[in-house]
């Protein structure tokens, strides 16, 4: 039962965020390189922080809600 929900639950969640977080973190690294988000200017910071915060959001939002269906 447990190796079951596992596979039906967090394997997709680590696919997800694993396989997703190559590509979206490859594209924050091209976007920074070539210029398009300037980590030296304010109002770039703030949507570098909005994108990596909204990634990291989604990614514990995701698993409190497989948590809380599986374990409570």
């Amino acid at each position: 039962m447990i190796l079951q929900s596992f596979f039906q639950s967090w394997l997709p969640f680590i696919y997800l965020y694993v396989v997703g977080g190559i590509f979206f973190f490859s594209g924050m690294y091209i976007i920074i390189k070539s210029g398009s988000l300037n980590p030296q200017k304010k109002h770039h910071k703030f949507w570098i922080k909005t994108l990596l915060g909204g990634y990291f959001f989604f990614l514990f939002l995701h698993a409190f809600l497989i948590i809380s269906a599986l374990y409570l």
